[in-house]
């Protein structure tokens, strides 16, 4: 976690911010990365991407709010433009059903 804020400080940008986030949920705990994440998405970062909505997905899952959970891995599949990285995608949006 804090080699990814080192990071952040040398070489802003919002893949490095988004891993840290998962570095925070890792150390931290899911609750306490999703307020990073949400901030990315609301600045737009990444759009067009399916990074944002697969890790906050999963942040979501973790959190028992599947049916937002849902919502981000459906749009994550729909943005991801390789296939293994959707089929995994769809086989986490089966496990929520």
């Amino acid at each position: 976690m804090v080699l990814y804020e080192a990071l952040g400080r040398l070489a802003p940008s919002p893949v490095v911010e988004l891993n840290r986030a998962v570095a925070v949920s890792m150390a931290r705990g899911t609750a306490a990365a999703l307020p990073i994440v949400d901030g990315l998405a609301g600045a737009g970062a990444l759009a067009g991407s399916h990074l944002l909505p697969t890790v906050r997905g999963e942040l979501l899952t973790r959190l028992g709010r599947t049916g937002e959970a849902r919502a981000e891995l459906e749009r994550a599949a729909r943005l991801c433009g390789n296939e293994r990285e959707r089929a995994v995608l769809e086989r986490k949006l089966a496990a929520l059903r």
